[in-house]
């Protein structure tokens, strides 16, 4: 008889995450949910104050400098740094076959540069799709298309 792989599916965007692990009849089970509240505020309301103005000498007028990064993309950033560490952790805490991450691009390039060796090890494929909203039940077919041999029980 073939051994089950034990897989290990993580889905994020930059608000929200999933962690989903293979169960024995080749359907996903979701083991933990991740939101990042600051990543639904607006950005004005991530500042701590409104930005700084500058002056020409010579004028009265008074011109607002507009920041240098979007607080909201930086939230979304710091969330995905946070779910690496979630990821790592995951890794270390059991035995994993394989993980697959699910991300839209910018998440995912977050993701990757923030794992650790041990998660890196066991990636076996990536997906720079947006999946968080779909439903548990309908994720098995969207990944069969990209990790077929992931979710076949190994020979």
């Amino acid at each position: 008889m073939a051994k089950q792989q034990r897989l290990l599916v993580v889905i994020a965007d930059g608000a929200n995450a999933r962690f989903l692990r293979q169960t024995p009849h080749d359907t996903l089970h979701q083991d933990r949910v991740f939101e990042a509240g600051a990543a639904h505020q607006r950005g004005s309301d991530l500042r701590s104050d409104g930005p700084g103005a500058s002056f020409h000498s010579g004028s009265s007028a008074h011109h607002a400098i507009a920041p240098k990064h979007d607080p909201k993309e930086l939230e979304k950033e710091k969330f995905a740094g946070f779910i690496a560490g979630e990821i790592d952790t995951a890794v270390a805490a059991e035995t994993w076959d394989a993980l697959v991450v699910v991300a839209p691009a910018h998440t995912m390039a977050v993701l990757r540069e923030h794992l650790g060796q041990p998660a890196r090890a066991i990636l076996a494929g990536t997906v720079e799709k947006d999946l968080v909203k779909t439903p548990t039940d309908q994720l098995v077919s969207h990944l069969r298309h990209f990790i077929p041999v992931v979710l076949r029980p190994a020979e």
